[in-house]
């Protein structure tokens, strides 16, 4: 039934013509009949009648913009929505976001959490730490499921599941550059192998969505490889080196985050101390072996940003709409859209000089005013390498970490800051969400493990003069990276003792300070396949000062 529009008539009543619409469901013949009825009524009841459908209306809004969980539930028990439709708004809706606060904080570790991913399932989370261990849990009931030696010689800086493993296969990369596996065998037992070496730290890895076996990774010494479990040695594909070919022969750009378009699992972006995020398509460079000369296919940059030597990229993510979330340091964090590259052969500033006029006037840039990205702006990243991500099932909001401890939260479309939330008395550094429900897993320069749910009673608001706090620098540039320099450290205070002036009563010495800082850190040695609670037999680093 379809209500016309109405027309007055001379004795001040309106006559409503409605149009019954029929049809036939038959297979052979689905013919269309119609008939018009028209109706004499009041001008009170037509009144009602239009704020009825004014009503109507904002609600049928609502369902395609806010949603209210209240009507979402309702359409669903009535079929007027899908399951899938009704998880995807409900994980999505602003009022969850608001109403995020701490659920658990997992401990375990002994010194700062550097990466936490949760399995497919969602049910289970594992960490890395400067302790040099991996840890499963149980995030529900806070519980530890295992907790074993990564065999790296330093802080652990990468941990995940590989997929389709029963979350028996684990691939991490560390500080010492090594990439290694874990076998999670009967009995709890963990077997960890070599697998790959970066000349430097290696920061990140990713995973090839939904292939069980491919894997990526990148470091310091620009690098990147690519890993196939099914072989004994890696693959090196390329290594990053400076777009300005003055500088191109100099030494390769250090590489802080890579990740792959979850949607096109052949396109893999880098990102280190340079301003250019680096898209490459890995068809055209798969099975070519090292080549320093390798181009990527497409490069992101603010335009603002291009030729600025004093930034560098230390997070990349990718929404499920193949949108490129770049963060910087000391600086602010972008969304770049396909079409926003600026090709192959990006023209450093250093080079515009020799660009003709008339080639600058017909710029790209000019002509695509909306290459311009989003900026998420209001958090600081300066200390450490921080990661970015999305969190909500299409990626409707931008998480961070920041320097002055709390976590950032903005719309994606508009870039507004809707919440700040105090996460660490340090840096947050990671942030996790779960692939299935609105939970965040965040860690950062503290040793525990925040899990998220949506369970405040009331709503958050934004603090009014959202001012960052200073913080001691306690980030990974500022730590000693080796066990071998502690040790010539140690053993060069030890050595100074004796011909150094008296020490004042009560102060504790050098060499005594730089020991409570690796009981700090837990760089101790350990048993590689240690377990739970297993702790170190000994200490040699108390023998020596005793």
């Amino acid at each position: 039934m379809i209500l016309e529009s109405p027309l007055s008539s001379g004795d001040g009543l309106y006559t409503l013509h409605y149009r019954f619409i029929s049809f036939s469901l038959s297979p052979r013949s689905r013919k269309f009949h119609g008939e018009t009825l028209s109706l004499d009524i009041s001008p009170l009841i037509l009144f009602f009648l239009r704020k009825m459908s004014e009503t109507a209306k904002r609600v049928r809004s609502n369902f395609n913009g806010v949603h209210h969980p209240v009507v979402d539930f309702w359409r669903r028990e009535v079929g007027g929505i899908s399951s899938r439709n009704f998880s995807n708004r409900f994980s999505a809706s602003e009022n969850l976001v608001l109403r995020l606060e701490i659920y658990k904080k997992l401990e375990k570790h002994k010194g700062c959490v550097n990466t936490v991913s949760f399995n497919a399932q969602g049910d289970v989370l594992i960490s890395g730490s400067d302790d040099w261990r991996v840890v499963l849990w149980d995030w529900q009931l806070g519980n530890v499921k295992l907790s074993f030696h990564s065999g790296h010689a330093n802080n652990v800086f990468q941990a995940k599941f590989m997929p389709f493993s029963d979350d028996r296969t684990i691939v991490t990369c560390a500080a010492d550059g090594m990439v290694r596996r874990a076998n999670i065998l009967e009995g709890g037992k963990v077997k960890t192998s070599l697998l790959g070496l970066h000349q430097g730290r290696a920061h990140k890895l990713c995973i090839e969505p939904g292939n069980p076996h491919v894997f990526y990774t990148c470091g310091e010494d620009g690098l990147v490889q690519r890993f196939d479990l099914r072989t004994e040695a890696p693959t090196e594909l390329f290594t990053c080196h400076s777009v300005d070919p003055k500088r191109r022969n100099m030494e390769a750009i250090h590489l802080n985050a890579i990740a792959i378009d979850p949607r096109n699992s052949n396109l893999l972006v880098v990102g280190g101390m340079n301003e250019y995020a680096r898209l490459y398509d890995i068809r055209r460079i798969q099975g070519g072996g090292l080549n320093g000369l390798t181009r990527a296919a497409d490069h992101f940059c603010p335009p603002h940003l291009i030729g600025n030597e004093d930034v560098g990229i230390t997070g990349l993510a990718f929404s499920e709409q193949s949108e490129l979330l770049v963060s910087y340091n000391d600086e602010f964090i972008y969304l770049f859209t396909p079409d926003m590259g600026l090709g192959s052969n990006p023209i450093p500033a250093s080079s515009k000089s020799s660009v003709s006029k008339s080639e600058s006037a017909s710029s790209p840039k000019d002509e695509n005013k909306h290459s311009v990205p989003m900026v998420y702006k209001g958090h600081k990243n300066s200390e450490t390498v921080k990661g970015v991500t999305f969190f909500g099932p299409r990626s409707e909001y931008v998480v961070s970490g920041s320097d002055c401890g709390r976590i950032f939260t903005w719309r994606k479309k508009t870039g507004e800051l809707i919440r700040v939330m105090e996460g660490d008395r340090d840096v947050v550094n990671c942030i996790e969400p779960h692939p299935h429900i609105p939970v965040l897993a965040s860690s950062g320069i503290e040793t525990d493990i925040k899990v998220w749910t949506s369970k405040a009673a009331e709503r958050a608001i934004l603090p009014e003069n959202i001012e960052l706090r200073k913080r001691t620098p306690r980030g990974w540039m500022y730590r000693v990276s080796t066990r071998q320099e502690l040790l010539s450290q140690l053993f060069a205070m030890q050595g100074r003792r004796s011909s150094s002036s008296p020490e004042r009563e009560g102060e504790p010495s050098r060499g005594r300070a730089l020991l409570n800082l690796i009981r700090t850190f837990n760089v101790e040695s350990s048993d590689e396949n240690a377990t739970d609670d297993d702790d170190d037999d000994g200490n040699s680093f108390e023998d020596f000062f005793s």
